[in-house]
This record gives C-alpha cells, sequence and structure tokens, in this order.
C-alpha cells in the first residue's frame, strides 16, 4: 500500500479523526487516541502504529520494520513499517486495525458511548 492508500485504509474505519501533524504527517485517531502515523522516513513513506508485547517482539525482526522512532525509545511498544519490503498489505491493515482496537479499548466507558463503540 502506498501513503494515499493507508490513509484511505485508516479513514475507513469508523469514527477515526485526521490531522496534518508532525513535520506534514498523517496523524490518525479515534475518540482521541492516536493508531496510527503515515509520514516520511528519510524521503520514504512510513507506517506507525501500536503492537500488541508479542507483536513487538517479533515483527522488528522483519526487514523494513523497526521499533518507532521517540515512541518507542520512550517505552512504548510502536512500530514502524518502512515499506521496504515490510509487512505485506494484508498484514499491515491487519495490524492497524488491531492498533485501532487498542486505541478504542483505552478510552473511557463514557468516550465509547459517546462514540457508540
Amino acid at each position: 500500500m502506498n501513503r494515499d492508500q493507508i490513509n484511505a485504509f485508516c479513514a475507513s474505519l469508523p469514527h477515526t479523526t485526521h490531522v496534518v501533524q508532525w513535520g506534514n504527517s498523517d496523524v490518525w485517531k479515534v475518540g482521541g487516541k492516536l493508531f496510527a502515523v503515515c509520514g516520511w522516513n528519510d524521503g520514504k513513506a512510513a507506517v506507525t502504529f501500536k503492537a500488541s508485547d508479542i507483536a513487538f517482539e517479533v515483527l522488528q525482526d522483519i526487514d523494513g520494520v523497526r521499533p518507532a522512532p521517540y515512541l518507542a525509545s520512550r517505552g512504548m511498544k510502536w512500530l514502524q513499517d518502512t515499506r521496504a519490503p515490510g509487512l505485506s498489505d494484508a498484514e499491515l491493515r491487519n495490524h492497524i486495525t488491531y492498533s485501532y482496537k487498542m486505541a478504542i479499548a483505552a478510552l473511557t466507558k463514557k468516550k465509547r458511548a459517546e462514540l457508540g463503540l
């Protein structure tokens, strides 16, 4: 997937919001909680997403996937897929979806109810 396709996928998830920040990165949130960032890594498209503890340990061994700069260095379990070669499109969609679900789980019950989640 290219950047436009990644953004279209993130936009297709219910109740997401999008803002451009951090040096022209596409930042995706649900209920105010970050779940994906699509931006640039050394001039190439890259996507960053939250991962489970196990996925964080396993996926960073794949060529083109690394602990996300800034986020992982602060102890958070975020990965960055630099798309070279990185995850397959289907795998990337699955991991973005899981990141989205983790963001929803971190919302208060009140916020989930407001969003109908």
